[in-house]
C-alpha cells in the first residue's frame, strides 16, 4: 500500500531520532551536538519538490529543563536550516513546545497544539492531506489526533513500547525510505 500525495499535502516531521540523532539520555543543545541522520538532506531535497509545505513539530523540553535558551534552540534551527538549504531542501516553519512533560495540558505531542499553530499560520493545510513522520509513539498520537497519516521512523523501535495504543500506518527503518511508500499524482 502507498500514500498518493500531491502538491496539496503537507509532511509534518519530528526532529530528534528523524532528521538528526538523537542523544540517548540527553539534549541536543546547540549546532555541536547536531549530526544529520544519513540520507535525511537528500530526502528533504527530494520532499520539497513534491510537498507543498514541510513543517518540524518537535518537543524540546530541554528548555523548560533550564538547559538551554530559546535563543539556543533558534541559533541550532537557523544552521540546522541554512545546511537543508544549502543542499537544496526546505522546511517551511518549525514549530517546538518547551513545556515540561509535567505541566498539565502542555503542548507538547502528542497534544495537536503544534499541528493548530500550523494551520492557523497557513490555513491551507488539510490534516486528511498530512503525514507525520515521528521515531516516538507520541508524534504517531499527534498525527492521528489531527487525523494525518502516521509513520513511525528509527532505531529504537525494537524497544519502545506503544502506551496509548497508537498505530502508525507504517513503520520504517529512517526517514530516506519514506519516498518508498508515496505515490505522486500530478494535481
Amino acid at each position: 500500500m502507498k500514500i498518493s500525495i500531491n502538491k496539496d499535502w503537507t509532511l509534518f516531521l519530528d526532529r530528534d531520532g528523524v532528521i538528526n540523532r538523537r542523544l540517548p539520555n540527553e539534549y541536543v543543545r546547540s549546532i555541536h551536538d547536531f549530526e544529520f541522520l544519513p540520507g535525511v538532506l537528500k530526502v528533504l531535497n527530494e520532499f520539497s519538490k513534491i510537498f507543498g509545505l514541510i513543517i518540524i513539530a518537535t518537543n524540546q523540553q530541554g528548555i523548560g529543563k533550564g538547559l538551554m535558551t530559546k535563543q539556543d534552540l533558534d541559533r541550532l534551527h537557523r544552521e540546522m536550516l541554512r545546511e537543508i538549504e544549502k543542499q537544496g531542501g526546505r522546511i517551511d516553519k518549525i514549530y517546538y513546545c518547551s513545556d515540561l512533560t509535567q505541566i498539565p495540558d502542555n503542548c507538547r505531542k502528542p497534544s495537536p497544539s503544534m499541528g493548530i499553530k500550523a494551520k492557523k499560520d497557513f490555513p491551507k493545510i488539510k490534516f486528511e492531506k498530512s503525514i507525520m513522520v515521528g521515531d516516538s509513539y507520541t508524534d504517531i498520537g499527534f498525527g492521528q489526533n489531527l487525523g494525518m497519516k502516521t509513520i513511525l521512523v528509527g532505531e529504537q523501535l525494537k524497544t519502545e513500547t506503544d502506551p496509548d495504543s497508537w498505530t502508525p500506518d507504517f513503520i520504517l527503518d529512517k526517514l530516506a525510505s519514506v519516498p518508498d511508500i508515496l505515490q505522486y499524482d500530478s494535481v
